[in-house]
């Protein structure tokens, strides 16, 4: 049985703030640990209306302190924006208060724009170019290098598994050259997703980390207990797409009846583009896309994010698509 997470980014619904959302996410952990999900990932954005997870390893050990069991993680950390010190201490600390249960992965995008990330760092000399760098200095960190003039404290010696993130090639050859899983964001920008991951499976070099190339995959899923039900409910997601592209981000709005029906041929192209690797319906619908999925990509793991307006609709989701992932066979690949 292939492996199945969750990526939760503590979405703000309009009419809703990011107390509710936080409670909503702690509740969201806890049910999928219920459902045999194998880790729960938070994402780093920053000035985003309708995303709440800014503080990530914050809410990380929020959910984390929930929980027993599931693995909690960052999905990702846009190092770009950090320190690695502080990164290294700041889940140092986690990894000290839930031990072997704490992922790090890492991206290179600001997970903002150029006016947020200014703020962020006070002036833009942290250079996105430099991320090889940074997670080598984050390595170190961890494995307590000599040659380092500081230590993390903690986070020496802290057992925190690495993961590249990535939407193109880039980090696909650097997960490969570090001997790091590589998780690809083909939940919305599947285009370069086959060559990234061919690219990182030919080009693998084993390390103390992994010993063979690890893949996981981001995929989009709606389901409901019927093919109507879960298109209406998807109505919520492309509504958030659409509004985000066209300069108008927003929180995430409720579902429209006939949405689809409402908007011109760029926005229906905009989301057959970011909205590819997805499955919208009910339980034999999404079965079937999961599996053509998996068997054309031979993911080692799925990244399930299922984010609907209302909460039970995403709790009643993410529970379809674990028994979905209970009757997948594995991929062929």
């Amino acid at each position: 049985m292939i492996p199945f997470s969750i990526l939760d980014l503590s979405p703000i619904i309009e009419g809703g703030d990011a107390a509710l959302s936080f409670h909503n996410t702690r509740d969201l952990g806890q049910h999928g640990e219920r459902w045999g999900y194998r880790r729960f990932w938070l994402a780093e954005h920053h000035g985003m209306p309708g995303i709440a997870s800014a503080a990530t390893s914050v809410l990380i050990g929020h959910v984390a302190g929930a929980t027993s069991t599931i693995r909690v993680g960052a999905g990702g950390i846009m190092l770009p924006n950090h320190s690695p010190l502080v990164i290294a201490e700041q889940f140092g600390t986690l990894e000290a208060l839930y031990p072997g249960r704490i992922d790090l992965g890492l991206g290179r995008a600001p997970g903002s724009d150029q006016v947020t990330a200014r703020a962020l760092r006070r002036n833009l000399a942290s250079d996105a170019d430099e991320f090889p760098q940074d997670v080598v200095e984050l390595m170190a960190y961890f494995a307590a290098d000599p040659r380092l003039p500081v230590r993390a404290v903690p986070g020496t010696g802290a057992n925190v598994p690495l993961w590249i993130l990535g939407s193109s090639l880039f980090g696909a050859q650097l997960a490969a050259a570090l001997g790091l899983p590589y998780a690809f964001a083909s939940h919305f920008a599947p285009a370069q997703m086959m060559e990234a991951v061919a690219l990182y499976r030919a080009n693998f070099r084993p390390s103390k980390q992994l010993q063979k190339p690890y893949v996981m995959l981001g995929f989009n899923v709606i389901a409901a207990d019927t093919d109507e039900e879960a298109a209406f409910l998807a109505t919520s997601k492309q509504q958030a797409f659409v509004n985000l592209r066209s300069g108008r981000p927003s929180r995430l709005p409720p579902p429209q009846a006939d949405y689809l029906s409402r908007i011109g041929p760029q926005e229906h192209a905009l989301l057959a583009q970011v909205l590819l690797c997805s499955a919208v319906g009910s339980h034999a619908t999404v079965q079937a896309g999961l599996q053509s999925f998996i068997d054309r990509t031979g993911a080692d793991e799925l990244m399930i994010a299922a984010q609907c307006f209302d909460h039970a609709a995403s709790l009643r989701s993410y529970e379809i698509t674990a028994q979905v992932r209970d009757a997948l066979r594995p991929s062929p690949n």
